[in-house]
Order: C-alpha cells, then sequence, then structure tokens
C-alpha cells in the first residue's frame, strides 16, 4: 500500500523530502491556515509491528509534554488509513548538518547553538527524557537561522544491528560508552554525544569513523578521545580539554548536564574562561 502523494488528513502534500529508518517525511500544507508543514509518516511495512508504532506513538507524547521554545513543536497527529503520522513545524532552514556541508561555524554562533540545545536537553532531562540521538541532522533552522532540537523518536529506544547481529541504540557515531555496552544511560548519555557534535564543529571531522558498525562503536569504549589539535593545529589547547570532559568514558567525569556543557562553552568563547583560571 503506497501513501496518497495528494493528501494526508486534511494536508495537502507538495513533495516527499525524505525517508529514515520508521517513516517517511512530507513536505505539505495547512489549507485551513495556508501554511507550510512537515509530516511525518510511519511506513505501512511497520504499521502491524507494535515496537515501531511505540516508538512513533510516543514521540508525538514526549514532543508534546515538552513544550519547549527550543523544541521543534508538534501541531497535530492523525490516522492516514492504518498509518499515524505526526503534523510538525517546517524548518526552512534545513538542519546543522546541512549547513557544515557548506561552512565552517564560527565559534561565537557555537556558543549560542550549544546555548539552545543544552536549554532543549536540560528541559527533557527534568522530565527523565533522554534524546539518545543527539547529532547535527537533528539540529534543525528556521527561516531565521535559529536552531531547534527535534526527533525524540528514540528517546526510549531505537533498534538497530551492529556487523555480529546484536540489537543496538541510537546512532554509532554519537553512542556513548554506557549506550554501546546497552547499560542505563542518563543525561550524560547526550552530554558525550553533544561533546562529538563539539568535537565535529571544530575539527570538520568526527572523532572516531570506521567502515565496521563493531569497530566504530568499540573505539567510543576502547579508545581515547582522540586531541582535536592534531586534525586542527590552531585550536587553543582550553577546547581539547572541553571536549574531553565532556566525552568522558566514565559518566561520572562528565559535565552532569548540557547546561554546564554550554556555559562552559560560552566562556571559552568569551575569554571568561581564561580569567577562571588565573
Amino acid at each position: 500500500m503506497q501513501l496518497s502523494i495528494s493528501k494526508i488528513g486534511r494536508y495537502e502534500v507538495e513533495r516527499e523530502l525524505t525517508q529514515g529508518g520508521m517513516g517517511v517525511i512530507f513536505l505539505a500544507r495547512d489549507p485551513y491556515i495556508q501554511r507550510q508543514v512537515v509530516i511525518k509518516v510511519l511506513m505501512y511495512s511497520h504499521t502491524l509491528d507494535d515496537m515501531y508504532r511505540e516508538f512513533f506513538l510516543q514521540e508525538a507524547e514526549l514532543i508534546a509534554a515538552l513544550e519547549h521554545p527550543y523544541i521543534v513543536p508538534i501541531y497535530d497527529f492523525g490516522w492516514h488509513g492504518q498509518q499515524p503520522y505526526i503534523v510538525m513545524r517546517y524548518m526552512a532552514g534545513g538542519s546543522l548538518a546541512d549547513r557544515l556541508q557548506k561552512e565552517e561555524i564560527k565559534h561565537t554562533e557555537i556558543s549560542h547553538i550549544f546555548k539552545r540545545i543544552g536549554d532543549a536537553l536540560d528541559a527533557a532531562h527534568a522530565r527523565k527524557i533522554i534524546h539518545r540521538d543527539v547529532k547535527p541532522s537533528n539540529f534543525l533552522l528556521d527561516s531565521t537561522g535559529e536552531i531547534f532540537l527535534s526527533d525524540f523518536g528514540i528517546a526510549k529506544s531505537k533498534a538497530f544491528t551492529d556487523d555480529d547481529g546484536t540489537w543496538l541504540v541510537g546512532t554509532p557515531a554519537y553512542m556513548s560508552p554506557e549506550q554501546v555496552k546497552g547499560n542505563e544511560v542518563d543525561a550524560r548519555a547526550d552530554v558525550y554525544a553533544l561533546g562529538i557534535v563539539l568535537y565535529r564543529l571544530l575539527s570538520g571531522q568526527l572523532p572516531f569513523s570506521n567502515d565496521s558498525t563493531t569497530a566504530l562503536i568499540n573505539a567510543h569504549v576502547d579508545l581515547p578521545v582522540p586531541d582535536i589539535r592534531l586534525v586542527k593545529n590552531n585550536i587553543p589547547a582550553v577546547w581539547q580539554e572541553v571536549v574531553a570532559k565532556a566525552m568522558a568514558k566514565d559518566p561520572s567525569d562528565r559535565y552532569p548536564t548540557a547546561g554546564d556543557f554550554a556555559r562552559d562553552i560560552a566562556e571559552v568563547v568569551s575569554g571568561k574562561w581564561y580569567l577562571r583560571k588565573l
């Protein structure tokens, strides 16, 4: 069964934007108030799978409960035949991942990004919601360039397999050691992923990369945090200190909250970090 390409509920579909592991995302128009929206529809092949259906419905419930100004809001929820769909704000500026393909991000903007994402994550964490998939493609920009956190679809669980067929949760390049081990996670797992985001924003590279999923996830557990100055030798040593703290193998050695991490980034950018060290 294929989705109607012209209408989902009352919404007039303009085009398909992308497909993910669980759903298809469309750009559409709400004819009642004449605004563009994004509609995420659970793939038909997953509609009879209780696990996927639960993940999908969970995302709508979590975002609706959060109601945070820096989290992409949900406008509506409905059913297209047997397929549930979520109607969300259209973020015309694309994702931070898209921007990284085109340009470097200035340090002052990095500070602003982490302030907003840190606030959003702290609000989620206060409700015991762990995002578990923090990465640049889930940081979306509106038409003015302001950034928002999106995609809580795996806030409790997202399954995929490594090379040996073992079920895992998250995106391998951004997974914390405790996620890799299958342990319980808390807010500090999202802090670890934020550390990887900062490493990528500063250096243009991921700290760990490998064609083998197993080798990649094991690197988070076994390998030390690479020195960012080996990638970009003009980066001040303080950035390595901040990245290394966020990406510490032991969660107790990391920043306790995303907001704490964001504040240190702001202090480095403003110069207050150096005054604090005097």
